[in-house]
């Protein structure tokens, strides 16, 4: 169990530093369809939160086909999770995920009928962390082509969350 508990820290530890993610739902014939939209929290379990317009086609997807797959990634981090999501309307939760940033997007504020939050409840979560972004990859290629040794692209691990 030490070994999970620590795996799903370093999941949401790197989850937490990246602010757009790619959130693919499904349609009503079966399509994948995805978009970009910010994250606004991580929760310790691996749940993520995001806000939405309730007229929205990713809201329409989920009433639907509440399966979906968030990506994340940066210049060394990618993450993939599985998971269902949910509709949630509640004020005080989106009050207190309001920003600026939320702001730019949905100007009418967080107590407005029309914005809505979309929590993501994830089932596993799998990452690939390349510490030293660009540089290190680079010297691990180059170390792989000298050597005739396989590519060590850093840490890959599967979470069950």
């Amino acid at each position: 169990m030490a070994e999970h508990d620590g795996d799903l820290n370093k999941l949401t530890e790197l989850a937490r530093g990246i602010n757009i993610a790619m959130f693919t739902t499904v349609d009503g014939e079966g399509h994948f369809v995805s978009r970009p939209m910010a994250q606004q929290e991580v929760e310790f379990d691996g749940d993520l939160w995001f806000f939405a317009e309730r007229s929205s086609s990713a809201v329409a997807h989920i009433a639907t086909h509440p399966h979906v797959g968030v990506t994340l990634s940066s210049s060394d981090v990618w993450i993939s999770i599985d998971g269902e999501a949910e509709v949630v309307e509640d004020v005080a939760k989106a009050k207190d995920l309001w920003n600026s940033w939320v702001e730019a997007w949905l100007p009418q504020g967080p107590e407005d009928p029309s914005v809505v939050l979309i929590k993501v409840n994830g089932h596993s979560a799998e990452y690939w962390d390349t510490p030293g972004g660009k540089v290190a990859s680079v010297m691990s290629f180059v170390k792989s082509k000298v050597t005739g040794e396989a590519y060590d692209g850093g840490e890959n691990k599967t979470v069950q969350l």
